[in-house]
């Protein structure tokens, strides 16, 4: 048995994803303190949001190459830490320059552990011989719901913002304490050019992750919003299609491994996506709030091993390093996210929101098109 397919590996991976989604979700209960106690306006507090972003897309570019020459451990590490370390200081930061500063390093730390921890997961998973990509996104999911959960108890209780972020901190700086250990020496560590601008087939790999992460921001932004302007829900209930979409998403990647393992990446993502369509054909004609929920459990559920897939194939391309694909693909994910509700807004501005859902549903078939394109041997 290598080191690669160890068990205590494997827990380390999935400990790495586990901080990433904690620490980001940390950050959103803390965002209406932040707002109280700079006393901005929604514009400024955009721009300010902006810095997360920056720092994030920034740090992917770098870790990309800086993990094809080092390897992914002390990157991930490094992120860990800095997602621990940097936390309190969004939770004092007394005027929009040093929070705008602080968001820039926590972007940057989130960037950097996201972009190292999958570069780690599949040489984990190519050592394993088998699919584990699903699960190990999964952990990144359950971070998340804990630590927006776990920030938002420890607020509930008075705590204070700093108090808070101290605990989740710590926690965070426990779990990073069990996983470095265990964490590979030097995953895809590589000799070679340092920086390969992103060509062939992993341009194909980034831009249907761009439109997978997209449809996740698109249905974390702009979904209560559908449901409520169709009239199928109030306004405090506009939020329960995101519950059921990430419950669907996280039940789905829990099992994915095994689904995968049994049909193969090109089904995963052919029948995958189309589940998500077909959600999409639900929620728009829905006409009750149940027909309405239903539909967010199929984006769910079919959107759930998507990215996966997609990270797997990225292992298995030969058209560039496989840590500067993982990068290429990763920052297009993000870029997905950062951009594209925006663009849902444009288009929501001309046409109305249901039209932006359908071409939402139009771009997923890019997915379907392409399995066999993606899924072909090098």
């Amino acid at each position: 048995m290598t080191s690669a397919d160890r068990p205590a590996t494997r827990l380390a991976t999935r400990l790495s994803f586990l901080v990433a989604g904690f620490g980001i979700a940390c950050w959103a209960p803390l965002v209406p303190f932040a707002k109280a106690r700079l006393a901005v306006h929604d514009a400024i507090l955009g721009l300010l949001l902006l810095s997360l972003g920056i720092g994030s897309v920034a740090a992917m570019l770098a870790t990309g190459i800086l993990s094809a020459r080092y390897g992914s451990k002390p990157i991930i590490i490094a992120g860990g830490l800095g997602l621990a370390l940097v936390l309190p200081l969004l939770a004092i930061a007394g005027s929009p320059v040093t929070l705008a500063l602080a968001l820039l390093a926590f972007g940057a730390a989130l960037g950097s552990i996201d972009v190292a921890m999958n570069i780690h997961a599949v040489e984990v998973e190519r050592a394993a011989g088998r699919p584990l990509m699903s699960g190990f996104h999964a952990l990144f999911s359950i971070g998340g719901f804990a630590g927006s959960a776990v920030m938002t108890a420890l607020l509930t209780l008075d705590l204070g913002p700093l108090a808070s972020t101290l605990v989740c901190s710590a926690l965070m700086l426990i779990t990073m304490w069990l996983a470095s250990p265990r964490l590979l020496r030097a995953a895809q560590a590589q000799e070679g050019p340092l920086f390969v601008l992103p060509h062939g087939i992993v341009l194909l790999l980034a831009l249907l992750a761009a439109v997978t992460f997209l449809v996740e921001g698109a249905i974390l932004d702009w979904g209560a919003l559908l449901v409520i302007g169709e009239g199928l829900v109030s306004e405090a209930q506009g939020g329960i299609g995101y519950i059921v979409f990430s419950i669907a998403m996280t039940a789905g990647r829990l099992g994915g491994d095994a689904v995968v393992a049994r049909v193969g990446d090109r089904t995963t993502l052919v029948w995958g996506s189309l589940l998500a369509i077909a959600g999409f054909v639900v929620l728009l004609l829905a006409p009750r709030a149940a027909v309405a929920v239903a539909g967010f459990l199929l984006i769910g559920l079919g959107a759930s091993n998507l990215v996966p897939v997609l990270f797997r194939r990225a292992a298995s391309q030969t058209a560039m390093p496989t840590g500067l694909a993982v990068a290429a693909i990763t920052t297009a994910g993000y870029a997905g996210v950062l951009l594209g509700p925006a663009g849902i807004g444009i288009v929501a501005q001309a046409g109305g929101l249901p039209l932006a859902f359908w071409m939402l549903a139009a771009l997923m078939s890019l997915v379907t098109l392409s399995a066999r394109t993606v899924t072909a041997k090098p």
